[in-house]
């Protein structure tokens, strides 16, 4: 029984016919034709009814499809462990996450492992919805905030702070609001299209909360950030997208003093005892940015 075939068989079954498995494959329908009957063959038993338009599986050829895509798996999956001793990986790497993840805070990261692992074929996929990791086939979801119930595995990679900012010429203009209670004269930035309770922690430990009814929604940080720059009013932004634009005087951190709402940041992938080499791989040098990166801006923990 050859993994080629398995794999051959698994993308017939997926297309619904030999000649859109061709095609997909790159292969002459003839041996995508030879493959199943080799395969066929090997088992002792038909595995797909080929009498129609489309294939259908058989009793032995729905047994055993789970059992070839877990082959399947398991001889990628030791391919990537191979490879990763000597630096090494291959094969396709799907990965999921925020658009403001990509374009702004992770782009250097991205472009740093894609040089250090030349032959890895990455899928970005830019969302922000709750998606079926398996029925998608995604092997790494980037997520920030709260995470739904699930039986997915979510490994923590970073805490937020979310700072308030503003640009100088919107407080030149509108005044600077020294503690979050002036909030409510000001023109208010959301990422959310409802009432919303900012939170902060006086410097003397007092809880405070202002409820917020936003005049402006923009739902991506990537988006909210050069609103705020260009001096459309106040918003909260994560802390490691808002600290180098207060660095370089484009923003205004308020309330420096004051403990603020924190987000996190976390990786999800599939519930499997073996997380493969690529995602962990992935997943690490993640992490490791994240953290020079907190330091390199002189971030809280």
């Amino acid at each position: 029984m050859e993994l080629a075939d398995l794999r051959i068989f698994l993308r017939v079954l997926d297309s619904g016919s030999l000649s859109a498995a061709a095609r997909t494959i790159g292969l002459p329908k003839s041996s995508v034709s030879r493959a199943l009957n080799r395969l066929e063959s090997d088992v002792g038993t038909a595995l797909v009814d080929r009498s129609g338009r489309r294939v259908k599986m058989t009793d032995a050829g729905l047994a055993l499809q789970p059992h070839a895509a877990l082959l399947l798996a398991a001889a990628e999956e030791a391919q990537a462990c191979v490879d990763s001793t000597s630096g090494l990986l291959r094969g396709s790497l799907k990965v999921n996450m925020p658009f403001a993840l990509a374009a702004v805070l992770l782009a250097p990261m991205l472009a740093d492992f894609l040089k250090r692992y030349p032959h890895l074929d990455l899928v970005l996929e830019i969302d922000n919805r709750r998606i079926d990791l398996a029925a998608e086939e995604v092997d790494v979801a980037l997520r920030i905030g709260p995470l739904p119930r699930s039986e997915l595995v979510a490994r923590h990679l970073a805490n937020m702070a979310l700072w308030t900012c503003a640009s100088p010429g919107y407080l030149a203009v509108r005044g600077t609001p020294n503690e979050p209670s002036e909030l409510m004269d000001h023109r208010l930035l959301s990422r959310i299209n409802q009432p919303a309770r900012w939170r902060y922690a006086s410097p003397t430990g007092d809880a405070i909360e202002i409820n917020v009814t936003p005049r402006t929604v923009i739902p991506d940080v990537a988006a909210l950030l050069p609103v705020l720059v260009n001096g459309c009013g106040i918003g909260r932004l994560p802390d490691f997208l808002a600290a180098p634009a207060v660095t370089d005087g484009s923003l205004v951190r308020l309330f420096a003093d004051y403990g603020t709402d924190r987000v996190d940041l976390h990786a999800l992938y599939t519930n499997r005892k073996t997380l493969p080499a690529k995602a962990r791989i992935f997943i690490d040098a993640v992490a490791g940015y994240l953290s020079e990166l907190r330091e390199h801006l002189s971030l809280d923990p």
